[in-house]
C-alpha cells in the first residue's frame, strides 16, 4: 500500500481547524511585533510591508490554484478508474455467456464474487489499509481461478469466443491495477506543507501590517482567512478518496455487481 503520509492520517476538519488557529495566532503575534516596531518605521518602510503583503497574497493564490488543480485531477482520475473497472468487469461478465456449458456457471459465480469484493474494497475507509489489502488479495485469487477457467476453455474448445474471454479478463485485471494506483496517488505532501507555511506566514504579515499602521483587521480580512481555510479543506478532502465528505461515486461498480448477483441467484 506504500508509506502513510502524515497529513493523510489526520481528519480533514481537524487539519482545517488547526490551520485557522495557526493563522489566528500568527496574526496576533504579528500585530504585537508590529505595534512594538511602529516607531522604527517611516512611510516608505510601511509601503514596503504593504508590497510584501500583496506579493504574498499573489503567491498564495498561485499555490491554491496549483494545489486545487492537482487534487481535482486526481479525483477525476479515481472517478474514471471506477467507471473503467466497472466496464471491464461488465464486458468479462457478458463474455462468460460464450463459454461452454461445462464452465459457464463456474465463471459466472466467480465473476459475481469478484465484482462484490471489488465494490467492497472501494468502500473501505482509509483507516483500514489492512482490510483493503485483504480484499485486493482476495480479488486477485478469484482472478487466478477465472484465468484457469478461461485457459482451459482455450485449450479444450478454442475459437474466437474463448480468446475474447481471456482478453476481457486481461482488461479486467489491468483495470484493477489502474484503480488501486489511482487511489494511492495524492497531492505531494511537500506541496501541502509549503502551502500551510505560506498561509501562516501570510497571517503573521497581516497582523504585522495591522500593528504597524494601528488599524485593526476588519471583517474582510477575517472573511478571507475563513475562505482560505475552506478552500484548503476542499483540497484535502478531494485528495482523500476513502475518507472525508467528498467521496468517489461507486455507483457504476455497484450496478454491475448487483446485476451479476441477481443473475447467479
Amino acid at each position: 500500500m506504500g508509506p502513510r503520509e502524515i497529513m493523510y492520517d489526520i481528519n480533514s476538519i481537524l487539519l482545517a481547524a488547526l490551520l485557522l488557529l495557526a493563522m489566528a495566532v500568527a496574526m496576533r503575534l504579528g500585530r504585537m511585533v508590529g505595534k512594538k516596531s511602529q516607531r522604527h518605521h517611516n512611510d516608505e518602510s510601511k509601503s514596503q510591508v504593504g508590497a510584501v503583503q500583496g506579493s504574498l497574497l499573489g503567491l498564495l493564490a498561485l499555490l491554491l490554484g496549483f494545489t486545487f488543480s492537482l487534487a481535482l485531477n486526481r479525483y477525476d482520475d479515481r472517478s474514471r478508474a471506477v467507471v473503467s473497472e466497472a466496464n471491464a468487469i461488465g464486458t468479462a461478465w457478458l463474455r462468460t455467456d460464450l463459454l461452454s456449458d461445462a464452465r459457464r456457471d463456474e465463471a459466472k459465480a466467480l465473476m459475481s464474487r469478484y465484482g462484490t469484493i471489488r465494490y467492497e474494497a472501494g468502500r473501505v475507509p482509509a483507516s483500514e489499509p489492512a482490510r483493503r489489502a485483504e480484499l485486493v488479495g482476495a480479488a486477485e485469487e478469484i482472478f487466478d481461478k477465472l484465468w484457469l477457467v478461461a485457459s482451459a476453455e482455450v485449450q479444450e474448445v478454442g475459437g474466437p469466443a474463448a480468446v475474447s474471454m481471456t482478453a476481457a479478463l486481461n482488461d479486467m485485471i489491468d483495470a484493477l491495477g489502474e484503480r488501486d494506483a489511482a487511489i494511492e496517488r495524492h497531492v505531494p505532501e511537500l506541496v501541502l506543507f509549503l502551502m500551510f507555511a505560506t498561509f501562516v506566514l501570510l497571517g503573521s504579515i497581516l497582523g504585522y501590517s495591522s500593528g504597524l499602521t494601528a488599524v485593526k483587521a476588519g471583517f474582510p480580512v477575517y472573511a478571507m482567512l475563513i475562505l482560505i481555510v475552506a478552500l484548503v479543506f476542499v483540497i484535502i478532502d478531494l485528495d482523500r478518496p476513502r475518507r472525508g465528505l467528498i467521496e468517489v461515486n461507486q455507483q457504476p461498480l455497484f450496478a454491475i455487481t448487483n446485476t451479476m448477483s441477481e443473475a447467479v441467484k
